[in-house]
């Protein structure tokens, strides 16, 4: 699946990711927020890897559910460039 990556920086230098699939508008529920374009376009596979700190079968999951993933505030990761 393609996707766009968008990143948002937080307290303690921590930062979650959001995966919308490519093409798809940022989703209203999460667009009054900071999200910056990370990357766009990107393969997102269930790979058994994770992906800009998500694992693949849950934002698959919740790619199907709401539409977008985003990361679990336990799976957040010092601002860096993760993948």
């Amino acid at each position: 699946m393609k996707v766009d990556v968008y990143k948002r920086s937080e307290d303690s230098n921590l930062c979650s990711y959001l995966v919308v699939p490519t093409e798809k508008p940022l989703p209203q529920e999460v667009a009054s927020t900071d999200w910056l374009v990370h990357e766009l376009n990107v393969d997102f596979e269930r790979d058994g890897k994770k992906h800009f700190t998500l694992n693949p079968d849950d934002a698959f999951h919740q790619i199907g559910e709401k539409g977008y993933a985003i990361s679990h505030l336990g799976d957040r990761t010092t601002d860096t460039d993760a993948h």
